[in-house]
């Protein structure tokens, strides 16, 4: 028997949405309008399909009367709450590309995004947990001479409403007829294996499809209630959150600002929600939450893990324990807007858990040898690629980045290191590439080096991940530090808090003389992570050993 091609094309059976995110919503509206559309238990804040449509109808004006125009960047920079999910659509509306910004951004981040990606407006929170971020805006205001208002969400967000009455429904809707659903309507920046984040762009098209086509495979309709405690900054809150619900007519439960398990698990007790989301530490911070037995979870029926792979036991547990019989594993990336694979409903466990499912409608999935290129045959390891509505415009602004990922023929080269099997079901393995997820967040060891190489101290710096039971990989640095200079971890991560992200901060350092490295001088990170994950006492799992 010839050896079959490691290659899947998705089902064409339900046709691709024509439209674009202000006319689905409009349609939903239409077809649900006192349906609950929007939940934030936090805030307090409920809203039926009506009203919120018509908070988004005031923002949008607002927006015009700012003087803010379609292909402006706007930028957010707030925790999970209903005004994000307001600027979300209000900017869809009007043909603004909305760029999402970490919530725990520190400063050299922060205006490394204003500036890239040329933000004239901004959207905030005042702070969030110990940052202060209208202090931050402040700080990099100056270097970020595009930027030339920010609106307060606790400040001054009241005041930025009152000007939609400046702009009449005639002036809103001629603005609205021009926007094409092949148009950027959002910016969302990824970590790499190169340096600073690459602002991914994705169109109306891209990502209202992508939700549309996910809710499908969880059956979602009018009916369901989904409890989102994943950020909106990223895909996994913003596309399989809050567009899968709209596109199907289902509620957003948002529970709390950020995630706490908790909060989470009273707002589907609460709401009786029938779907909650989550990467996998998420599920285990809630399984393993004292009083969990008490929480009244019997509404629940499905939900998406995704982020990072799921252990076994744990999956078995949300789906007894969390009632969550129809949970599904999603699969993709922030360039692949950014669903490409998910489970089906019913699928073997086996399958469930070991796979990350079979390819979405309307895509193409091929497994190529890295070296050649050439299609491998099934059930042998390659580079995923994938192809199809999902693939992204291009990094703003970064040609030759783009064209690293994108070839000529509209493949997207992923990185990651998967299998098709007979059954037509993808296993992701590794990556070839040396990026970090930790907990979900992808992180750029080059970032990391780039920033640390800016202590006078430091000579050399290389950065890995090596394995975490709670958290898939943990960020760690191996230093070479100048002759005649002496320094600490300690003073390491007091000199990077302030600076980058809480969660690429290293977590172990190790202090060295020399990096091991190829014939060719080329640094061995492989060999390192072994090295280290030797010396910490951890297996591959991240668990400690008896030794």
């Amino acid at each position: 028997m010839t050896a079959q091609p490691a290659y899947v094309k998705g089902s064409e059976a339900t046709p691709l949405l024509p439209d674009t995110i202000g006319d689905n919503l409009r349609r939903t509206v239409s077809r649900f309008p006192d349906r609950d559309a929007l939940v934030c238990v936090e805030q307090n804040y409920r809203a039926s399909y009506r009203e919120f449509y018509d908070q988004t109808t005031r923002a949008a004006r607002s927006l015009l009367a700012s003087g803010v125009k379609p292909g402006d960047r706007l930028g957010i920079w707030s925790p999970n709450r209903s005004e994000w999910v307001v600027i979300q659509y209000a900017t869809a509306r009007i043909g603004v590309i909305l760029v999402n910004i970490n919530p725990a951004y520190r400063s050299n981040e922060l205006a490394f995004v204003i500036s890239q990606s040329g933000i004239s407006f901004m959207v905030s929170a005042l702070k969030f947990r110990k940052l202060d971020y209208k202090a931050m805006l402040e700080a990099v205001g100056p270097a970020c001479e595009m930027l030339r208002e920010t609106v307060y969400l606790d400040l001054n967000w009241d005041e930025f409403l009152e000007r939609s009455r400046h702009i009449g429904d005639e002036e809103l809707a001629a603005v609205e007829a021009t926007v094409k659903n092949t148009d950027p309507v959002n910016i969302q920046y990824t970590s790499g294996t190169t340096g600073f984040p690459k602002g991914v762009t994705l169109t109306h098209k891209n990502i209202l499809n992508n939700g549309y086509f996910i809710g499908i495979r969880l059956k979602y309709t009018e009916e369901d209630r989904v409890c989102i405690p994943v950020p909106f900054y990223h895909c996994f809150g913003m596309v399989i959150g809050n567009l899968c619900c709209t596109s199907h007519g289902a509620c957003m439960v948002v529970p709390s600002e950020s995630f706490d398990p908790a909060r989470a698990l009273h707002a589907v007790e609460l709401e009786k929600c029938t779907s909650l989301y989550g990467v996998p530490t998420m599920f285990i911070a809630e399984l393993q939450l004292p009083g969990f037995d008490g929480y009244d979870l019997r509404s629940l029926r499905t939900g998406v893990m995704a982020g990072s792979p799921c252990p076994i036991e744990i999956m078995k547990q949300v789906q007894s324990k969390m009632h969550m019989k129809e949970v599904t594993i999603c699969y993709g990336m922030t360039e692949t807007s950014p669903v490409s694979t998910q489970t089906v409903i019913g699928a073997p466990l086996e399958k469930q858990v070991s796979t990350v499912g079979t390819i979405h409608d309307h895509l193409e999935i091929k497994i190529i040898d890295p070296e050649t290129h050439e299609t491998c045959e099934r059930n042998r390891p390659g580079e995923l690629c994938t192809r199809g509505y999902s693939v992204m415009k291009g990094y703003w602004n970064n040609e030759a980045a783009t064209h690293a990922v994108l070839d000529d023929e509209g493949w997207i080269h992923t990185g990651d290191i998967g299998v098709i099997d007979d059954d037509d079901y993808i296993t992701i393995s590794g990556r070839i590439k040396d990026l970090i997820i930790r907990g979900g967040e992808n992180i750029s060891p080059k970032e990391i080096e780039d920033f640390l190489y800016t202590h006078s101290k430091i000579e050399d710096v290389q950065v890995i991940g090596v394995p975490s039971q709670k958290y898939g990989e943990e960020v760690m640095a191996w230093v070479k530090v100048k002759k005649g200079e002496e320094l600490t971890a300690l003073e390491l991560i007091e000199f990077s808090k302030e600076k980058i992200a809480h969660f690429k901060v290293p977590r172990f350092w190790k202090f060295t003389d020399s990096f091991p490295i190829t014939i060719s001088g080329k640094v061995r990170k492989v060999e390192m992570r072994e090295i280290s994950t030797a010396e910490l006492g951890l297996d591959h799992e991240g668990r400690h050993s008896n030794k």
